[in-house]
């Protein structure tokens, strides 16, 4: 399988099933094409249908949209959804929430792995998404035993979390104790230790996504090269 994937210090999207894949040892070839600089035409359309990234090429299929990736992953190797039932009807409505949901988080706060950023203000709406991605949070872990959200393993719900996981640590959002503490868990992993790394040493900027950073905050540090 070949994974297409962008710039690891922005691209949220690609991260989930990058992030699925290193988790439950699924092999893959990564391809990363990093975002086009100013107006000419995006590399992506050499291989994407959309010029957009995740795109997966795999049994002479292509796949693109990062869930549609992950369901196809979790029909070749078990265990990417959980096998109780409960479970897995969570998880799948705790992902598909992510992957339409949270605008405000997504705007405000958008993935940049390597700075971190002071926000002038919390508002209303950003209050409101991270009380709730504390709240589903909180009852993954409490219903299903954890360490992850539906229960003992890694899978597609973490997956789509990911990329918060990094805007929490970027812009230094407070959640509940609790809620931190996976924080800090998934921050820990090998997986999201190797993209952190591996965007800190990425020497592309894309100045749309540099100026969206600070938008409605301040870089105070900068860890990239």
């Amino acid at each position: 399988m070949k994974l297409y994937i962008a710039n690891k210090n922005y691209s949220s999207w690609s991260l989930r099933p990058w992030a699925l894949c290193q988790a439950r040892g699924i092999d893959f070839d990564e391809v990363l094409v990093p975002f086009s600089i100013g107006p000419q035409p995006s590399a992506f359309k050499e291989f994407s249908p959309t010029a957009k990234v995740p795109c997966l090429k795999a049994n002479g299929m292509l796949i693109w949209d990062s869930l549609a990736i992950c369901e196809y992953l979790a029909e070749q190797y078990p265990g990417c959804w959980p096998t109780d039932v409960t479970a897995r009807a969570w998880a799948r409505s705790a992902t598909a929430e992510m992957h339409s949901g949270f605008q405000t988080l997504r705007s405000l706060c958008p993935m940049n792995c390597g700075t971190r950023v002071a926000l002038e203000k919390i508002d209303e709406g950003m209050r409101s998404d991270l009380d709730r991605i504390d709240t589903l949070w909180l009852e993954g872990l409490a219903k299903f035993g954890g360490p992850y959200l539906a229960g003992k393993e890694y899978g597609i719900v973490d997956a789509f979390f990911a990329p918060v996981i990094f805007r929490v640590q970027s812009y230094g959002l407070q959640l509940s104790p609790l809620a931190q503490s996976y924080v800090d868990r998934m921050l820990s992993l090998p997986s999201m230790q190797r993209w952190y790394a591996e965007a800190l040493a990425e020497t592309w900027r894309k100045p749309e996504y540099e100026q969206a950073a600070i938008a409605h905050g301040k870089i105070v540090r900068d860890f990239r090269v």
